[in-house]
């Protein structure tokens, strides 16, 4: 028969236990009397990323290829001014080089009468006036020798754009001369045009 120590020890084990076993029954220390998270969510600002400006001297020239009727011409473009430097107030250079080929190429010669260079500043959201057209008019008759082997080489200037402008657009007009025959004094003209996409540097 159990003895009466024995009988206490069993009977103080058993009240332990209940008093855990109720103490275990409590709500839990994070919740509060309505239930809600004692934590409050975060509140996020939405961030607008700017569109990435295309350039097309970004590495600092450009190469390209441009066809008028039976020419191609293969044309260099860079400029002197870092791109960081090209901000709306700076006087901004643009260098091109220019060598021409001739398909079916029989003799005739082909000539550069005229070059333009229009630039177009705009932004995301708008084009800007145009600045005033700048044009190489050939000063011999009847223009700038340009058949591969020998090259055509000129300068022009962007000026200021509007603060606002993030891109200038250049916009190339190229006016050809070819012989009819390689004896002729008659020429057929041929137009060429290209453009190029430059970021304007913001300060």
């Amino acid at each position: 028969m159990p003895t009466r120590r024995a009988a206490r020890l069993a009977a103080t084990f058993a009240a332990g236990a209940l008093a855990l076993t109720l103490a275990g029954c409590g709500a839990p220390p994070w919740a509060d009397g309505d239930g809600a998270s004692a934590s409050p969510s975060a509140s996020t600002t939405p961030t607008t990323v700017p569109t990435p400006v295309s350039n097309d001297l970004s590495t600092g020239s450009t190469q390209r290829t441009i066809a008028a009727g039976a020419v191609t011409a293969n044309v260099n473009y860079w400029s002197d001014l870092r791109m960081d430097k090209w901000t709306p107030s700076a006087v901004k250079p643009v260098q091109l080089s220019m060598v021409t080929t001739i398909t079916p190429n029989d003799g005739q010669k082909v000539y550069l009468q005229k070059a333009t260079m229009t630039a177009v500043p705009g932004n995301a959201t708008q084009s800007f006036e145009a600045l005033g057209a700048q044009v190489d008019q050939a000063t011999t008759s009847p223009g700038y020798l340009v058949l591969d082997p020998y090259s055509y080489s000129q300068v022009f200037n962007v000026g200021a754009v509007p603060d606002a402008a993030t891109f200038v657009t250049l916009q190339f007009t190229y006016d050809f001369l070819i012989q009819t025959t390689p004896t002729s004094n008659e020429y057929a003209k041929q137009t060429a045009t290209d453009s190029l996409t430059v970021a304007i540097a913001q300060g």
